[in-house]
């Protein structure tokens, strides 16, 4: 959930899975601001699919607004994402690059940490895996992006999407980086604790005037 601007880290807890459907979620990698905006412009346009169509949103229709939409910009809208959702014909998970070519594959990372990522899927990852063991095979991936890259950090949010099209989104999933419990602990000493009065007044001046009356000259 890390979000970074330049060197600076500009959002510990920045929301990266976006909503397109119900049955349908898209996390984003890039800039923050075009893969937020990309999704909410698509994510309309599917509602309005909907109630034309009066059917659910179908997985490969997303895809292929997104895809048309970044390719029409030519890679100058920075939006590297990872598309996933359960449709009529089953669960399906897409890779969107920045410039809109797309790969649909059982397991897809994108992002400055996605090579650590990529190394954890590779390693542990086999079909037909049962919810609990996928959704900690996706935890220990983005761990691999939280520990090895200093673009990736804070905190790891999962999406589950079931075949009924409903979707789990469990925001702060875990929190390996809270420093919460290590500071409480933390007493500062007592030496940087400067105490009251330490510092000199050498003049004091106090006036005293009406708030709605004219100002003081």
């Amino acid at each position: 959930t890390r979000a970074t601007g330049g060197t600076e880290v500009a959002d510990k807890n920045c929301a990266k899975i976006h909503y397109l459907a119900p049955n349908i979620w898209c996390c984003g990698a890039g800039t923050a601001a075009d893969t937020e905006k990309a999704t909410a412009m698509v994510a309309s346009q599917l509602e309005l699919l909907r109630l034309s169509t009066g059917t659910q949103s179908r997985v490969v229709a997303a895809v292929t607004l997104l895809k048309r939409m970044l390719f029409k910009y030519q890679g100058h809208v920075s939006a590297a994402l990872v598309l996933g959702g359960c449709d009529a014909t089953g669960p399906q998970l897409y890779q969107i690059y920045p410039h809109g070519s797309t790969g649909r594959l059982p397991y897809v990372t994108m992002g400055s940490g996605s090579l650590a990522a990529m190394s954890v899927f590779e390693t542990n990852y086999r079909d037909n895996l049962d919810e609990t063991d996928a959704v900690e095979l996706v935890k220990d991936a983005i761990y691999g992006g939280i520990f090895n890259d200093l673009g990736s950090g804070s905190n790891c949010d999962v999406a589950v999407i079931k075949l009924d099209g409903t979707t789990d989104l469990r925001r702060g999933y875990r929190k390996p980086n809270d420093k919460g419990a290590l500071r409480s602990t933390y007493a500062r000493p007592l030496g940087l604790v400067p105490a009251r009065g330490a510092t000199a007044v050498l003049s004091q001046s106090v006036e005293v005037f009406d708030a709605d009356g004219p100002p003081p000259l």
